[in-house]
């Protein structure tokens, strides 16, 4: 890792230092970032997010376990052409367990172990899991690149026919959640197989899923280049590139057509002529993995994440200590409301102090002698603006609705 001084000021491993969002330890490992209450705070709002997202768009959600027998992964193709990214095996009752570079092949079991129907496709398939990669020391870095990932994954068993439109999909997804989120694509990559062999040995394959690909990109009107050598071993991939802090490039999303694995594991349905057809998985994720996913959020909003993301939401500032129990009272029903908020005691310096202190939760909340007399608070937004008194009720129901519907903007003026 570099010298701290020379990390940009955005730089989300600084960031995530000083606003304590995580941190890293070497007695766990390197690679291996923990997550404090604040940081947890905004991972578990994007996962929701993305859980709701997914739920919406017709994906059913499973749990698959982080280990799966070596024989797994031989008959994905991870053993022969990913080995060098993948832990080392366990062995355990005369049987090597390994940790999973990847969910996909866990998701073909299951697709596998009931009967299929035309009639379910498209199945998708998600979750949100663990996946571990043998990362070298020299690379990791922060939330960015760690051997531990929470992967926001999917998998759409469909017919030859539906893989446009299932892409096509995808793609509005991804681009949807980069607005709600806050994400900028720096560009879009279709990335193809080069030389050597690392990629499974199928011409006609690449060729028809390439093709696929490049045609929902171009119906889409999106600007996009096509570079070699960076396809997963079993198929080409679109990928949607962000920028850090520091101009470094990295891959967040990506959508990739697969005709290799349903082969691999005889995956099967019925069709309408009572016959056996093989399906066709596309692999899709929308924030890729959530740490950097994070990571990019960090930096992109530099700790003063939109109201629904922040890890403290309102912060209530009693004037004196007699307007303690009416502050501790509004964050009780902030609380009830589903809201984060937290009170800072005139112990805690002058008012203007915690202010300051609090100057990126994106709601404070000034309860002085008359204030608490009418059940009110003097409301003033992280922005600068002061919407005024209001009665405490209303104050936090307009809040909950902005966090509700996500909403980038920290107000919104009544009509």
């Amino acid at each position: 890792m570099s010298d701290q001084s020379s990390q940009p000021a955005a730089d989300h491993r600084r960031l995530g230092r000083e606003l304590d969002l995580f941190d890293t330890d070497p007695l766990i490992g390197a690679g291996l970032p923990y997550w404090l209450p604040a940081g947890a705070a905004v991972r578990h709002e994007v996962e929701e997010y993305i859980r709701e997202v997914e739920r919406r768009a017709g994906y059913r959600h499973v749990y698959s376990p982080v280990l799966g027998k070596r024989e797994l992964y031989e008959i994905s193709g991870h053993w022969a052409h990913y080995r060098e990214d993948m832990f080392p095996p366990m062995e355990l009752g005369g049987e090597q367990l390994v940790l999973r570079p990847s969910l996909c092949p866990h998701h073909a079991v299951i697709f596998r172990s009931r009967a299929r129907s035309y009639r379910e496709l498209p199945l998708r398939m998600a979750e949100l899991g663990g996946m571990y990669r043998s990362e070298r020391s020299g690379v990791l870095g922060g939330l960015t690149r760690v051997r531990s990932i929470q992967l926001n994954d999917a998998h759409i068993f469909c017919t030859l026919d539906q893989v446009a439109q299932e892409v096509r999909a995808a793609l509005e997804l991804i681009r949807e959640a980069y607005r709600v989120l806050g994400i900028e694509a720096s560009r879009y990559r279709l990335s193809l197989p080069g030389e050597g062999g690392k990629y499974v040995a199928d011409p006609a394959m690449w060729r028809r899923a390439g093709e696929l690909l490049s045609g929902v990109l171009d119906e889409a009107g999106i600007a996009y280049e096509s570079v070699e050598g960076e396809a997963a071993f079993y198929g080409p991939k679109i990928d949607v590139q962000i920028l850090d802090a520091a101009g470094r490039e990295a891959t967040l999303s990506t959508i990739q057509v697969d005709f290799h694995q349903p082969e691999r594991f005889d995956l099967r349905y019925i069709g309408p002529d009572g016959a056996r057809h093989r399906p066709v998985m596309v692999h899709r994720a929308v924030i890729g993995s959530v740490e950097r996913a994070v990571a990019q959020l960090i930096e992109r909003h530099e700790g003063a994440f939109p109201a629904w993301l922040a890890p403290v939401q309102l912060v209530a500032l009693p004037v004196t200590d007699a307007q303690v129990p009416a502050a501790a009272a509004l964050v009780e029903k902030c609380l009830a409301a589903g809201l984060r908020a937290e009170l800072l005691l005139p112990e805690e310096g002058s008012l203007g102090a915690r202010i300051r202190t609090a100057r990126l939760v994106p709601y404070q909340a000034v309860i002085g002698a008359r204030e608490a007399a009418e059940e009110a608070l003097a409301l003033r937004l992280r922005d600068g603006r002061r919407p005024g008194v209001l009665p405490v009720a209303e104050a936090v129901a307009r809040i909950r609705a902005q966090v509700a519907d996500r909403r980038s903007e920290l107000w919104a003026e009544e009509s």
